[in-house]
C-alpha cells in the first residue's frame, strides 16, 4: 500500500514539473523511500525540494514511519531509459556490450537504438601506415550493457 501512495504522490509531482522524469523508486522493507530523478535540462536542488515535499507532506508519519531520499542522477550513473539518451544527443558516451567497448559521439536515438559515431585509426588498405577513419555503429538498447556519459574538459 505505502508504495502505491508514493507512486501516486511522484507521479503527481512530476506531472507539475514536464521536464523531470523517474529514473528509479525503491522502498526498503524499513521504508526508507529512495527517488532518483533526472531532467531535460538536468536538475536543480530546488527540484528534488519541490519532489520531496510533495510526497513528505502527503505522507502521514503516525501511519507508517518512513524516510525519504530524493536525488538526481549523478553524472557517474549509467543511462537507464531512452529519455537521457534523448538528451545527452551530441554527448560522448562509452557503450559497453557483451562484446566490446565503444567510445563515441551519440548522434541519433531512436525508440529502439541509439547510434554512436567516433574515428579510428586503421591500417591502410595498401602501404605501410594508418589512416583516419569514421566509424558509425546502431546499437540496439538490448545490446547494450552500460552506457555512461564521458566528461571532457577542455
Amino acid at each position: 500500500m505505502m508504495r502505491k501512495k508514493v507512486e501516486n504522490l511522484l507521479n503527481e509531482a512530476l506531472a507539475e514539473k514536464p521536464s523531470l522524469f523517474l529514473i528509479d523508486l525503491s522502498i526498503s522493507e524499513a521504508n526508507q523511500i529512495r527517488v532518483i530523478i533526472d531532467g531535460d535540462a538536468g536538475v536543480s536542488v530546488q527540484d528534488c525540494i519541490d519532489v520531496s515535499r510533495a510526497i513528505e507532506h502527503n505522507l502521514d508519519r503516525e501511519e507508517e514511519d518512513f524516510s525519504l531520499e530524493v536525488h538526481s542522477a549523478g553524472v557517474s550513473e549509467p543511462l537507464s531509459i531512452v529519455r537521457q539518451y534523448k538528451k545527452n544527443l551530441g554527448r560522448s558516451l562509452q557503450v559497453k556490450t557483451e562484446n566490446d567497448t565503444i567510445e563515441g559521439e551519440l548522434t541519433a536515438v531512436t525508440d529502439d537504438a541509439v547510434t554512436l559515431k567516433w574515428k579510428a585509426r586503421e591500417p591502410k588498405p595498401i602501404g605501410k601506415g594508418k589512416v583516419t577513419v569514421q566509424k558509425e555503429a546502431v546499437l540496439p538498447y538490448n545490446d547494450i550493457v552500460e552506457a555512461k556519459v564521458m566528461i571532457k574538459f577542455n
